[in-house]
């Protein structure tokens, strides 16, 4: 069983560019863009603990902000489960991590993340 404890440098620093798009589309009331980016966050730091907890923490925080209680219930379940299942590598890969779809559907990743994952 592989552990993943630490996100490897090129994919952190995308991690960071997305978290940097949504902060930015949020700030300037873009809701849907925001989110957008937030989503990507979630595909990109999902098999590492750290950053799959920090991507549902924000998505708790923005279903809070839009007064969703969907989102805020599906994200406090995520929260609760989401970090233990990057440590083992049991996520289902591409999955956006919002309350709109199950926790463990696989969904296709898009190009340019997948081309980032295939970088070692």
């Amino acid at each position: 069983m592989k552990l993943n404890l630490k996100i490897p440098e090129h994919l952190k620093i995308a991690y960071h560019e997305e978290l940097q798009s949504y902060r930015h589309h949020l700030r300037h009331g873009h809701y849907t863009n925001a989110w957008h980016h937030l989503e990507r966050t979630h595909i990109i730091g999902q098999s590492y603990p750290i950053e799959h907890t920090y991507a549902h923490w924000l998505m708790l925080k923005f279903g809070l902000m839009q007064k969703n209680v969907k989102e805020i219930l599906g994200q406090i379940l995520r929260l609760l489960v989401g970090g233990w299942k990057s440590f083992i590598n049991h996520v289902p890969t591409g999955n956006t991590g919002g309350s709109n779809v199950p926790p463990m559907k696989k969904m296709p990743i898009p190009r340019d993340i997948e081309e980032l994952f295939n970088k070692k």
